[in-house]
Order: C-alpha cells, then structure tokens, then sequence
C-alpha cells in the first residue's frame, strides 16, 4: 500500500505577510488561496520540484499556535547555493552546519516556523 504526504498544515497569524514571505523570500508556488467565507481562507503553497506543500489560512479546524510547527524540511542539491539566494531576498538563515549525515541551513518564516534545508551527502 503506497502512502503519499501530500500536505503539512503550517500555523501562521497573518495568512497575507506568511504567503507573501513564502512565494516572495522563500520562493514557494502558490498553488491555491481560496476563501470560502469570511471565517475560512485555506492556501496551499509548493517548494519548487516538490510533491509535497504546505497549507497555511484561518477556520482550517487546526489548534495549533503560529509558530509551532518545527522541523519542517526540504532538500537540495546545495545548500551554500540555497542559503545565498534566501539571504539574498531577506531571509535570515543560518551558517551552513555540516553533520555526518549531510549540510544543513536553518531559517524561521515570520511567525517563528522553523525550517531545515538539507544537502544530502553524495556517496
């Protein structure tokens, strides 16, 4: 049985300055942003070359705070490459760490969400 993560719910306060943030600085595809009424908006934006995105609106049903959701991950070919080009749109990112298992950038959207950007190692 195949079993596909397709979507990871991301709680920001603001939807606009988040979706901005992802699809200006990060560099996301902004797939959806639908209201539904006054009370729902659900967004759903896309890391380049993912099959995978993030939701982020008001009235999804989620409890969590803005600023919970820790650990988020993506992965690249280049780490350094990826880290210029985020500092360079304004995201505050980290040095690049080197662990055994690969090189990592750190950064935070707005609401304090915190990402990882790992480069794998080639073997």
């Amino acid at each position: 049985m195949d079993m596909k993560l397709e979507l990871i719910a991301v709680p920001v306060s603001d939807v606009d300055r988040a979706k901005a943030f992802y699809t200006e600085q990060v560099g996301f595809n902004a797939d959806h942003d639908h209201r539904v009424s006054d009370e729902i908006r659900f967004v759903q934006l896309t890391p380049p070359g993912s099959a995978c995105s993030i939701a982020i609106g008001t009235g999804l049903g989620g409890v969590a705070a803005p600023g919970s959701a820790q650990g988020l991950q993506v992965v690249v070919e280049d780490a350094a490459a990826v880290a210029r080009e985020l500092a360079s749109r304004g995201v505050e990112v980290s040095e690049v760490q080197e662990f055994p298992w690969g090189k990592f950038v750190f950064f935070q959207d707005p609401d304090g969400n915190g990402w990882a950007v790992q480069e794998m190692l080639r073997q």
